[in-house]
């Protein structure tokens, strides 16, 4: 193409008509996507976690999931669940239900029934792969099947295949968790709803069904109902219970047996329902738990619970280095950037002038507030604030590379470092973090901050464990004073450092974590295990280091007995999730076959481990058609989340989100190739008039 230049024109006009052509050319070859054959677009959709639910079949049901129960019962710090989903085919050809639901990250899923009609089936614990086998079978035999797979260890798949017209299918889960209390609160979460998922475009495939999610439009509701119940026993009167994030209505508040539900609210299923109680005089339930064998020759378990002193605060605080990493991508828009904003503010405002500090900003990109850490001094903190609050939510969530070059900063040697991470946690790349993390992040220590009404707890909570951190959780502005005061008690003074545990009288065995990590102010030392023999007076005796010496904590244990049998579940589940830390540690599946093991054995889901049940009824000689159930956007989170504006009349938002170039790399790529052909086109020139 040749350039419209007047003959007569200089060469330096020459030069800057074809910089400003190339500026042009290069920000519209950035903006505009790149053209694509059908089968790159297929494989790039199949890859991504957002798609069209398909509902312009009016023979089809698609949103076959017509109810969520649940029913909750708390016993002292244990909590037995029970989720009951109704599904129903209210159109007029066999389906296959697909359903991505989210899990408390500390959940111990060990029992699942089917009822069809009058008929009741159990399920079975099969290792994965025979479990689909089983399930692919029954469903092209025309019995009515379902499978229940884990994708993360707070997000499961559901798919019940061979629902009939007018079937209604009842799927029941039972699921025990650790109720441990956080500065004298308890706190019980339900997570409602699964949020987006990012995965990059270079990243392995997830061939699992959480990379195709469907999410309705933002803002409207499930046309699943939920329900929640919960009753709580304590041995101590109950002096207060609240919900943050719903409406409760409650019963025998100030005694030892509490009802609450939920108030109707249309849209109560876009969040995590989140249930806060305190004990009469601050107490906490706090001891040594022993689980005896019904049977004779059966394992025997127990569960240490140990408050943690009260923080003493150190004469002399060593220089501390902070690295705020905050999400400004897509799914942060808005409201979580909001919160996430305010929170900066109490933290960084909180620096002692002894303090240095950085923030790095990231979404398709990262950018540093500076190349090396700053005091923090007024103008520096003045200038930090200013940067973030001039950020806006957008991009993709390229999280693993901004770790990586947080990773790589230099740290002077007498300078203790905290690292700091602000995220919903919308990524699919929870393993490669958390190993990033283990593998380079040793000298530091990470806290993790989860923004918004459905973190990834799983990532969050990740994120805190593999950096010998703590996690946190604000689901609005107003808590983010508070969380930002904790944070910094912990900081400043670890409660008890070099950590160790004793037990007397009691032979115990196989117990986690093996070691213990310095204590915090309000996190208690929690000890899972089994013993063999007889108690004979058994105590835990617990060691540490404080500010003023030596301190020792001794904790009597209480009488054995046979009806905490939930303790057998909570163990193998605190096992398996260290062995899923070793995993990722590594990569690959190097901990499967000792997952699986234990799945089998405990009768519990896991990444290898799944349940599936089959009606051995033959009922429909047709194909049953898939139907994924779609999820209601978590609430506060924009379209952004899932790389566009929601189109009028589109169920769910679809797009593969790029990693998106911040502005100041648009700008220097495109001078870097206006600067090219420039030297290109004087080049041309000077050749032109040395020819012959």
């Amino acid at each position: 193409m040749r350039l419209p230049i007047h003959r007569h024109a200089s060469p330096i006009a020459r030069v800057a008509l074809a910089v400003a052509i190339a500026i042009v050319a290069t920000l519209l070859l950035i903006a505009w996507p790149p053209a694509a054959h059908a089968d790159d677009a297929d494989a790039r959709a199949s890859e991504s976690p957002y798609f069209h639910v398909k509902s312009d079949d009016p023979s089809l049901d698609a949103f076959p999931l017509k109810g969520t129960a649940v029913d909750v019962r708390i016993a002292g710090v244990i909590a037995d669940v029970t989720v009951t989903q109704t599904y129903r085919n209210e159109g007029q050809r066999a389906i296959e239900a697909k359903y991505i639901f989210p899990g408390s990250t500390r959940a111990a899923v060990h029992a699942m029934t089917v009822r069809i009609g009058e008929r009741l089936v159990s399920a079975q614990i099969r290792e994965k792969q025979r479990a689909r086998l089983e399930f692919d079978t029954a469903r092209r035999e025309g019995k009515t099947t379902a499978l229940l797979e884990q994708e993360r260890p707070n997000v499961f798949s559901m798919n019940v295949a061979n629902i009939l017209p007018g079937d209604d299918v009842r799927v029941e889960l039972k699921y025990t968790e650790l109720i441990a209390p956080d500065l004298g609160l308890y706190r019980f979460v339900f997570p409602t709803v699964v949020g987006p998922r990012y995965r990059s475009p270079g990243a392995a495939p997830d061939n699992g069904a959480l990379s195709a999610t469907a999410h309705l439009k933002p803002g409207e509701p499930s046309r699943a109902s939920f329900d929640l119940t919960l009753k709580l026993e304590s041995p101590l009167p109950v002096a207060d219970l609240n919900s943050p994030t719903h409406k409760l209505e409650t019963q025998g508040l100030g005694s030892r047996a509490v009802q609450m539900a939920l108030v109707d609210d249309d849209e109560r299923a876009n969040r995590d329902v989140i249930v806060e109680y305190r004990l009469a005089g601050e107490r906490t339930a706090t001891g040594l738990m022993l689980h005896r064998a019904a049977e004779p020759g059966g394992e025997n378990f127990f569960l240490a619970l140990v408050e943690p002193p009260q923080a003493v605060q150190t004469l002399q605080i060593n220089p501390r280095d902070y690295i705020f990493v905050v999400d400004i991508s897509g799914s942060m828009h808005g409201y979580p950037l909001a919160t996430a904003k305010v929170l900066l503010r109490e933290l960084i405002e909180g620096l002692r002038p002894s303090d240095t500090f950085n923030v790095m900003l990231f979404a398709g990109s990262n950018r540093m507030l500076s190349e090396q850490s700053v005091p923090a001094t007024r103008a520096n903190i003045e200038r930090a604030l200013k940067t973030i609050d001039k950020a806006g939510g957008g991009g993709s969530t390229e999280i693993v590379p901004a770790l990586r070059r947080v990773a790589a900063l230099p740290k002077p040697a007498d300078v203790s470092r905290t690292v700091i991470v602000i995220t919903d946690g919308y990524v699919a790349v929870e393993s490669e973090v958390f190993q990033l993390v283990r593998r380079n992040l040793s000298q530091a220590n990470v806290f993790a901050f989860g923004i918004g009404s459905a973190v990834n707890r799983h990532l969050i909570e990740g994120l805190a464990r593999a950096g010998q951190g703590e996690a946190f959780v604000v689901t609005r502005p107003q808590q983010a004073a508070q969380q930002a005061e904790r944070l910094r008690h912990m900081i400043d003074a670890p409660v008890l450092t070099s950590v160790r545990a004793q037990f007397t009288g009691l032979d115990v065995y196989d117990v986690e974590p093996a070691s213990l990590p310095d204590v915090m102010v309000g996190r208690p030392v929690l000890l899972w295990g089994k013993w063999r023999g007889e108690p004979q007076g058994a105590k835990l005796v617990l060691q540490g280091r404080a500010a003023g010496g030596e301190h020792v904590d001794v904790v009597e244990a209480a009488e054995p007995s046979a009806e905490a049998d939930a303790l057998r579940h909570l163990w193998a589940r605190q096992r398996i999730a260290q062995l899923g830390d070793e995993e990722a540690l590594v990569g690959g599946q190097s901990q499967r076959a000792a997952i699986t093991a234990l799945g089998l054995h405990y009768g519990l889901l896991t990444h290898y481990t799944s349940f599936v049940a089959v009606d051995q009824v033959v009922r429909t000689t047709e194909s049953a058609v898939p139907v994924n159930q779609p999820l209601p956007l978590p609430q506060g989170v924009s379209a952004l989340a899932v790389g566009a504006e929601a189109a009028p009349g589109v169920a769910t938002v679809g797009a593969v989100v790029p990693t998106t170039p911040e502005p100041g790399w648009m700008l220097s790529l495109a001078l870097m190739s206006a600067g090219a052909l420039g030297i290109a086109v004087m080049r041309r020139r000077a050749l032109a008039k040395a020819a012959p």
